[in-house]
């Protein structure tokens, strides 16, 4: 006899919770060095996070608000009117559930009891269907009370995207190195695009690498560089931000083959308070070995007009120079 057979009252058992298939273990980088090909931004050019993340579950409802603030318009307007809809549609079925229970609709008739649905969730009134049963003015109080919830966070949600502070700073799209009063330095051109000011902006830089300890684990270490500048009462136009490579530098007796075999990626972050919007704003960006530039400037924005007023010519604000003799070398020579 089965077990079944000998306890029929026995509930069966329910089917076990099916979880996410997990993704396939990471490959381990080789001992000897890290994977060939696979550098990749910790920070994308943009400055958001570049890094793969793998085994961190991240339900959508579990941080809803963070979620809806933070994803792309396409989306949060899709996902907004299909909530709209959908619980139109939810009440609609519900108005048809007791028959002849709006005036002037037709009985049975799904698109009226949809449209009235929404004329009672937008209190539009046309005055042309009503409720008529006890039952219809309950759920229609039902609905316009929960309307009325709903319109409320569509519309501090919007609002919130809308008023989210947000940096107009231009990044150069590369970072060079050549000789500063006879020193060899790191520099980044910035910009303001805003025809506005940042007070109290602040900048710096970060050396990203990957290093190997004395064990044989490898990591990645930051190191902070020191800037001959970190602060500026007032950012309206462009700046630098310059770090000097002597003995004490991260940096010191770098050159483009050891800075791309340690996976190296330079950080540069500006923060500050907008004029405008009385708010701290906040931009970074990274650049990777191969786009710091060793041996070349940036070509000077400063110049002329045709009546003979100072001007900065934006066109030049990314274009860099190849430098020749020692300074090309970016690091000092022989006296």
């Amino acid at each position: 006899m089965t077990e079944a057979a000998r306890s029929p009252h026995r509930r069966p058992r329910s089917a076990p919770h099916r979880r996410r298939p997990e993704p396939p273990p990471l490959q381990r980088p080789p001992e000897d060095g890290p994977l060939p090909g696979t550098q990749t931004r910790m920070v994308r050019r943009r400055g958001d996070a570049a890094m793969e993340v793998v085994g961190l579950h991240d339900t959508w409802f579990g941080d809803a608000y963070h979620h809806a603030l933070t994803a792309p318009w396409q989306r949060f307007v899709a996902i907004g009117a299909g909530l709209y809809l959908g619980s139109n549609v939810v009440f609609a079925a519900l108005y048809l559930l007791e028959p002849n229970d709006i005036t002037n609709a037709r009985p049975g008739s799904f698109s009226d009891a949809f449209f009235f649905s929404v004329q009672t969730m937008a209190t539009i009134g046309y005055g042309v269907m009503v409720p008529k049963t006890l039952y219809a003015n309950l759920l229609m109080t039902a609905e316009v009370l929960f309307g009325i919830m709903v319109l409320a966070l569509a519309t501090g949600l919007a609002f919130a995207r809308f008023s989210r502070p947000r940096a107009r700073i231009m990044f150069s799209r590369n970072a060079v190195v050549a000789l500063q009063d006879a020193v060899p330095t790191v520099m980044v051109r910035l910009a303001n695009e805003r025809r506005n000011q940042i007070l109290q902006a602040e900048v710096a830089m970060t050396l990203l690498r990957t290093l190997r300890t004395a064990e044989g684990e490898q990591f990645r270490r930051f190191h902070d560089l020191k800037l001959s500048r970190t602060r500026t009462p007032v950012f309206a136009l462009t700046m630098t931000a310059m770090h000097a490579i002597d003995a004490a530098s991260p940096l010191f007796g770098a050159t483009p083959e050891s800075l791309r075999a340690e996976e190296a990626e330079l950080l540069v972050t500006v923060s500050g308070t907008d004029e405008s919007l009385s708010q701290t704003i906040h931009a970074r960006t990274s650049y990777l070995a191969d786009e710091i530039l060793f041996g070349a400037r940036f070509v000077d924005m400063f110049g002329l007009t045709a009546d003979g007023r100072r001007a900065l010519d934006y066109r030049n604000f990314h274009l860099t120079e190849a430098l020749r003799g020692r300074a090309a070398e970016g690091r000092p020579g022989p006296e």
